[in-house]
């Protein structure tokens, strides 16, 4: 199964479900006014929306992810390095790499994660 899309507000949204959930949708609505500035009826609508593309259920008035911050996030990144790098991981690393300046520590760590000594 392919992992819906979630758009960036509709992210920080899930930022917060992820963290609460299973949160009642007054609970959650209560969370988004405190730290989205959103009106409840704003809330209510994204719990709607996601629910209508499998992020989410709000079975019962409670509301529960039906997908995996790390789902999200993998398929966010896919849509990224396919859109931008061509899928090219290469192409994606020396972007980075140009960028940012790596420690030796983020060097070793990326190379332990590769798999090079």
């Amino acid at each position: 199964m392919d992992t819906p899309k979630v758009f960036e507000s509709e992210y920080r949204f899930c930022l917060i479900m992820w963290e609460n959930e299973p949160i009642s949708c007054a609970d959650i609505a209560k969370l988004c006014k405190e730290k989205l500035g959103w009106s409840r009826t704003t809330t209510y609508t994204v719990i709607k929306r996601l629910g209508e593309r499998g992020v989410l259920s709000s079975e019962g008035s409670i509301v529960r992810s039906l997908v995996s911050k790390e789902d999200v996030q993998a398929a966010e990144m896919d849509e990224m390095m396919e859109k931008t790098f061509e899928g090219s991981v290469p192409a994606f690393i020396a972007a980075f790499a140009k960028r940012e300046k790596l420690s030796e520590k983020d060097i070793a760590e990326i190379k332990n994660i590769i798999g090079i000594s």
